[in-house]
């Protein structure tokens, strides 16, 4: 409400008091682009906001009182303060039912504790000072984001056929403030469509206020339909404005339309795991396969075409057909057709393919599955194959490739020709497709005979006592056998080296006799024998031995001459003097002389008294100085 005496007052104002009042934004609120006498606030829905009315110079006294204007232009007290001294002391008058209230707090600041969409309107501050009076006007604008976005498609079929724009869909964005806008979306391309009624496409827009003040918007999209939308993407987007001039995004989901359009085009193949250049193997199961781009999905019709005559297999709607185990004589073309009622009369909704099955019979030899020819003959072996498409041919040995072609040739051949061949037929247009057949070549002659030479241990040779181990191989047909002059062989067993060869082993002890006879190894079968001796040269004994007889011929001999030295000596006892005269002193004459003890046998005693007279009668022969 205006005062009665505000005019000549406003008329004096300059000469007593300059006032200034600046309206801001405490936390969640902030003025922007003021305009002279009036500001701008704006705040987030729920956020609290404080209107400042502030006085540039301080005085001892002054009056603040605030304003709401309604929509009509009256004012209405809200709340007044009264500065005296340092203090300011201010109420509420009417807070005009609004919950909660109205608060002046101790700086003059109007308070609202939780915007909201009411409070969007003019507040108008008026300080009096004496006889002086200013105003401003704060314009608060609430803002508020809107709910999620809303879609709502058609669930509908929509046909292309329609020659005018059809509805798609509604998007929806609830309570939000100021009123957002809504924008389409086709593949992530924003839509330009207008908002006039027209047969390619527009849209419509309606806002609605809600009873808490809040803003809603609808809009909905038509389109033409083409068949290039069934794999198309839509979905809507809300804008809407948030304080210091920043905006908001609210995606819908994504969504795609259900659409009928009839059949262009017809694909139709043939299906298999071995599939290659059309070819199917024999025994599989063979998938063929229909479908037409129209939707809804049509019914299918597989025939065979047999004498220009279709002859239906089956119709369904899945558009696949299995033939299980296909044999050769289904080979031939085959056919699908698309009924569909709706599609253009030069529309092709039939097609045919070729299904081609590849067979592969079992190979056939000329020979039997052995073949026993003698050494140095020759031959050729034929292989022989039926099959679609034509096979190609090889032969290998022991995996190893020995030529191209049905006909293998032989010449000339050695033990090393025996083995086992095999003929592969293959099919390089249907993998997996192929068989083998073989057969055993044996080659008949006497034995061929190896044998492993054994050096000695030592450098200077064999020596007495040694051990080795002897081997012989053969190879021939029939199998060799392999026996030893000395007894202890080994049987025969196939050797390491393959190849048809057997070996056996010997092993003993070198002795000087063996190194004089030798010891032979013999192969031998129906078609002959061969022969191998293993000579050692000669053989030294051994060191250890040597030694221990020249020790024991020594010792003998010593032996020996102890004894006939001893009996020599008896014999020379018998005599006078013997044995003492050779002496360097005789004994004293009073010495008494040794003599054998009574227990000597008789013998013993005339043996020695014998010896003695013999002793004396040789005495005078040139010994009687010795004893």
């Amino acid at each position: 409400m205006e005062p009665r005496d505000g005019p000549a007052r406003g008329c004096r104002a300059p000469r007593l008091l300059v006032l200034a009042l600046l309206l801001g934004a405490h936390p969640g609120a902030r003025a922007e682009e003021p305009l002279p006498g009036s500001s701008l606030v704006e705040v987030m829905k729920g956020e609290p906001v404080a209107l400042n009315c502030t006085a540039l110079a301080a005085h001892d006294h002054f009056v603040l009182e605030w304003f709401l204007v309604d929509r009509s232009g009256v004012r209405h007290r809200l709340a007044s303060a009264q500065q005296q001294g340092s203090e300011l002391q201010g109420r509420v008058h009417d807070s005009r039912g609004r919950s909660p209230p109205y608060q002046l707090d101790s700086q003059g600041h109007l308070v609202l504790t939780e915007a909201q969409v009411g409070d969007e309107q003019s507040y108008v501050c008026v300080v009096r000072a004496g006889a002086a009076s200013t105003e401003a006007t704060t314009e608060l604008r609430m803002f508020a984001k809107p709910e999620a976005t809303e879609v709502f498609p058609n669930k509908g079929i929509l046909s292309v056929v329609e020659d005018f724009a059809q509805e798609i869909a509604t998007c929806n964005s609830r309570n939000g403030n100021p009123a957002p806008q809504i924008t389409w979306y086709q593949n992530g391309q924003p839509l330009r469509v207008p908002m006039e009624v027209n047969a390619e496409g527009y849209m419509t827009s309606r806002t609605v206020r809600e009873a808490s003040g809040l803003q809603s918007l609808t809009s909905t999209l038509y389109l033409r339909l083409r068949k290039a939308h069934r794999d198309a993407s839509f979905h809507c987007s809300v804008s809407y404005n948030l304080p210091m001039g920043r905006r908001g995004r609210l995606d819908s989901p994504v969504f795609h339309l259900t659409l009928h359009y009839p059949t262009e085009n017809v694909d139709f193949w043939v299906g298999s795991p071995s599939t290659t250049e059309g070819w199917v193997r024999e025994g599989d199961s063979v998938q063929l396969f229909c479908r037409g781009d129209g939707n809804p999905s049509m019914e299918y019709v597989f025939f065979r075409l047999q004498d220009k005559q279709e002859n239906v297999l089956k119709t369904n709607l899945e558009g696949n057909l299995t033939l299980e185990g296909v044999q050769r004589g289904q080979s031939g073309t085959y056919g699908c057709r698309v009924e569909d009622y709706d599609a253009a009369e030069d529309a092709v909704l039939s097609k045919t393919a070729e299904l081609r099955v590849a067979y592969l019979d079992p190979l056939e030899l000329s020979t039997g599955e052995e073949l026993s020819l003698h050494l140095g003959n020759s031959t050729t072996v034929n292989c022989s194959v039926q099959g679609l498409p034509t096979p190609a041919l090889r032969w290998t040995k022991d995996f190893v490739p020995l030529g191209n072609g049905p006909t293998l040739s032989l010449s000339s051949i050695t033990f090393d020709s025996a083995g086992t061949y095999v003929c592969e037929a293959s099919m390089p247009t249907v993998p997996l497709l192929s068989r083998t057949q073989s057969f055993k070549l044996l080659v008949q002659g006497p034995p061929q005979l190896s044998a492993e030479e054994t050096q000695p241990q030592t450098e200077g040779g064999w020596r007495e006592g040694d051990e080795v181990r002897l081997v012989c191989s053969a190879r021939g047909y029939p199998e060799p056998k392999l026996s030893w002059s000395q007894l202890g062989g080994s049987p025969a067993e196939p050797a390491l080296t393959g190849q048809g060869w057997v070996s056996s082993s010997l092993t003993l002890k070198v002795t000087s006799a063996l190194s004089r006879e030798g010891v032979s190894c013999e192969a031998s079968n129906t078609h002959g024998k061969k022969q191998h001796v293993f000579h050692f040269g000669s053989v030294a004994p051994q060191t250890s031995q040597a030694g221990v007889a020249v020790m024991a011929v020594a010792v003998s001999v010593g032996l020996l001459l102890l004894v006939v030295a001893a009996f020599y000596c008896m014999r020379r006892k018998g005599r006078p003097g013997c044995c003492r005269r050779g002496e360097k002193g005789a004994p004293p004459p009073g010495d008494p002389q040794l003599s054998h003890s009574g227990s000597e046998r008789p013998e013993q005693t005339g043996l020695l008294m014998g010896g003695a007279s013999g002793g004396a009668r040789h005495g005078s022969g040139g010994f009687g100085d010795e004893c």
